[in-house]
């Protein structure tokens, strides 16, 4: 039976020689990807193909410092010089409009709301482009990034770019220190947290059971969306979607955020195509967990026990304790 690498040459040999022809051309863009295989159709490459189907998209096959890792509790890093994140609305609440994209939920903010994060280990100002949801088929898995290879029903991806030194989300996602993602797990509970309340509320999200569904949204507090804690731990990182740019700053925050088992249900009814399609569930857009290599996982959780040092770092004294990650 031919591997993945024999079907890879074969596949790329393919596009290289019809690749002047305009049906296959046009679909060699940024929505040319998929988390699973599709039930009918041509074919579209799932996330052990997204780096061998596209020169552009390399990196998600052969970069270093990829997205999403498995958090390993036991390697985590107290970095003292790690500060609160800082979040600011101006003040204001925001509105923004809400895509079933056709794998992900995605909230995007109007542009007239600015909300910037800044401060931990953030050495600019990012400003908020996008709320993304992923989410599992089973309660056992849906987040991207695993806890000691434990997965959770949801993870919630706050996206933002940085506003000092490029223009926008495009340009940033691809330059250093573009982009920054404050990561929350999502567990089930009998009361859901307020800002996702208003997300996934059956009145709202019925409105974008199909691609290319939209449903405005107004009046959003983000700060609902964040837990009661400071503690974070972060690592350098890519985008988890093509091209897998490698210039995200990673912070994911130390408690989960909660739905309820019926908000959970319906995530899992929106569709990944338009209703005049075959039904495929949206849920388990993941893509699996890359090796962590050399980098280090830092962590404002002050622990008692000494641990390693992390290369590259300036001067500090780590420690760790794997039982300190509470996600209470």
């Amino acid at each position: 039976m031919p591997n993945v690498w024999d079907i890879a040459v074969v596949l790329q040999t393919f596009i290289i020689c019809t690749s002047s022809a305009q049906p296959i051309a046009s679909k060699l863009d940024d929505s040319w990807w998929a988390y699973k295989d599709v039930v009918q159709g041509s074919f579209v490459p799932v996330p052990s193909f997204w780096g061998l189907v596209h020169s552009a998209w390399n990196l998600c096959a052969i970069g270093k410092r990829q997205s999403p890792i498995n958090i390993e509790t036991s390697h985590m890093i107290f970095d003292p010089y790690l500060t609160p994140l800082k979040l600011n609305t101006g003040g204001r609440k925001m509105g923004g409009t809400m895509y079933n994209t056709g794998k992900h939920v995605s909230l995007r903010p109007d542009k007239a709301h600015l909300v910037n994060i800044s401060g931990g280990p953030l050495g600019y100002s990012y400003r908020l482009e996008e709320v993304r949801l992923h989410f599992g088929s089973e309660d056992s898995q849906g987040s991207e990034h695993l806890l000691n290879g434990q997965g959770f029903p949801g993870e919630v991806q706050l996206i933002h770019y940085n506003q000092d030194l490029y223009a926008n989300y495009s340009e940033a996602a691809k330059s250093p220190h573009g982009i920054a993602v404050v990561s929350i797990f999502i567990k089930l509970s009998e009361n859901s947290n307020s800002f996702l309340n208003r997300m996934l509320n059956r009145d709202t999200i019925t409105r974008i059971n199909y691609r290319h569904d939209a449903f405005l949204l107004m009046g959003l507090n983000i700060a609902d969306l964040y837990p009661d804690t400071t503690r974070y731990i972060t690592y350098e990182g890519s985008i988890t979607i093509p091209p897998c740019y490698e210039t995200s700053t990673w912070i994911l925050i130390n408690k989960p955020v909660y739905v309820t088992q019926m908000q959970m249900h319906s995530l899992r009814l929106l569709s990944q195509n338009e209703p005049y399609k075959i039904f495929l569930s949206m849920s388990d857009n993941i893509r699996p967990t890359q090796p962590l290599l050399q980098r280090c996982i830092r962590t404002n959780i002050n622990f008692s026990k000494q641990g390693r040092n992390c290369p590259n770092n300036r001067a500090l004294r780590p420690q760790y304790r794997v039982n300190q990650w509470l996600l209470k």
